[in-house]
């Protein structure tokens, strides 16, 4: 399927049907070219249409002051609708179900304030072990807060000895030994480490038999792969917007809460005159009145100069669609892996799952030995990816605007490093 040669990565690149989208972003400059840019795992690169959407927004700021929430070119007063709308797609929910707002830990505390209801039977949650860390805590001091011992109310799904990956008959006997007394079950879509890719639909059905609320950390999975939290019916959901979306440093989070507790006006929440319905909105009365929708979650005026760049980026992926995405993605990953069996000049292991269905653009290579020296080498050869302690670089393509070029040359110039000097 593959070969091991400049030619067919740009014979693969000359078929590419997304392969327009490349020269829509901006590329950091190492050694006076374009870095080959395998980060967007961490923080997706500049769409070029974004300085020309900001700038829209400051013209109308600058001519309209205030009366911009209802005349600017993008009304304000409607600003979170403009990114929640082709959010619908991506995620795979109706655009009652998803709000874009705050930062994806603000959200993820404001909706366990909604969802973690815990009792003197039911009080316990089930995580990943080595979740990434923000996770971590907020369900630790959100136990806390309820009164719990997080040693006894959180529950760690981990590898088996000797092995790198959770497996899901695992979390399956958790979820059926606990289920009287299980509460909420938070995972990463993706586990932000090893790159694997749970399956958040069976997760879910299970869970729901024993009566436990299903939550998703989809930091990692929201533009990266196709998701159906609807139809799965997953209870609730957080993503931050500043990897593969492409909505630049610190952008607004986004929130998924299902139609049937969307809908429920007496779910419990933490109120703002955003989240409150618009008909009565500017009456400024007292009494405190949700949308029926996940809207009604919202505390504050949309942010709109922490959502116009996200804005202009969602415009490209409405255009690309994330079933093509999602199709080059596995090719580009796949090939990413393809060469590195190739590599024999230094040491690591893919601890990422083989199986394309289970992981989404990254791959997770640790190292046992001079990671750290391996990782600054590939910096200093003008190659970006990141390192996570103890021991993992992590490598991902982004299908927006890598190419099968940038992974052929990404393995030259590994396959050229000397790992002992």
């Amino acid at each position: 399927m593959f070969e091991l040669s400049r030619r067919f990565a740009e014979e693969q690149d000359q078929s590419d049907p997304l392969k327009t989208y490349r020269e829509q972003f901006y590329f950091p400059q190492r050694n006076g070219k374009d870095a080959i840019y395998f980060c967007g795992n961490s923080l997706g690169l500049q769409p070029k249409n974004v300085k020309p959407a900001i700038e829209q927004e400051l013209n109308d700021w600058k001519h309209h002051a205030v009366e911009g929430y209802w005349n600017a070119e993008n009304p304000w007063l409607y600003y979170q609708q403009y990114c929640s709308k082709p959010l619908t797609k991506i995620v795979g929910a109706s655009q009652e179900e998803l709000t874009v707002m705050n930062t994806l830990t603000v959200n993820l505390h404001l909706l366990l304030m909604s969802f973690y209801q815990p009792t003197k039977q039911r009080f316990k949650v089930l995580m990943e072990a080595g979740a990434f860390p923000s996770d971590q805590y907020a369900l630790e001091t959100q136990v806390r807060l309820h009164g719990y011992n997080p040693a006894e109310a959180i529950i760690e799904v981990a590898p088996r000895p000797g092995e790198r990956l959770i497996r899901e008959e695992d979390i399956f006997e958790i979820i059926e030994r606990e289920s009287s007394s299980l509460a909420i079950i938070l995972l990463g879509g993706i586990n932000y480490y090893t790159g694997q890719l749970f399956n958040m639909q069976s997760i879910t059905e299970v869970a729901h038999r024993v009566g436990a609320i299903v939550g998703f950390d989809l930091a990692h999975v929201v533009g990266n792969v196709p998701l159906n939290l609807h139809d799965w019916e997953v209870d609730f959901a957080v993503w931050c917007s500043y990897k593969y979306l492409n909505g630049g440093p610190g952008a607004v989070g986004g929130a998924f809460i299902h139609e049937k507790h969307a809908l429920d006006t007496n779910r419990q929440r933490l109120g703002g005159w955003w989240g409150n319905e618009e008909s009565t909105r500017f009456k400024m009365e007292k009494g405190f009145k949700p949308k029926n929708r996940a809207e009604g979650w919202q505390i504050s005026t949309a942010q709109v100069f922490n959502m116009v760049a996200l804005k202009a980026s969602l415009e490209l992926f409405e255009s690309a669609g994330m079933a093509a995405l999602r199709d080059k993605s596995i090719k580009l990953t796949n090939y990413l892996e393809f060469l590195l069996k190739h590599i024999e000049n230094i040491k690591f292991e893919i601890i990422t799952p083989k199986n394309c269905k289970e992981r989404g653009a990254q791959l997770s290579l640790l190292f046992h030995e001079k990671g750290r020296e391996i990782q600054q080498k590939m910096t200093d050869a003008g190659i970006i990816v990141d390192w996570r302690e103890p021991g993992v670089i992590r490598i991902s393509p982004a299908p927006l605007y890598n190419s099968y070029g940038d992974v052929f040359h990404f393995y030259e110039i590994i396959a050229n490093i000397d790992s002992n000097a």
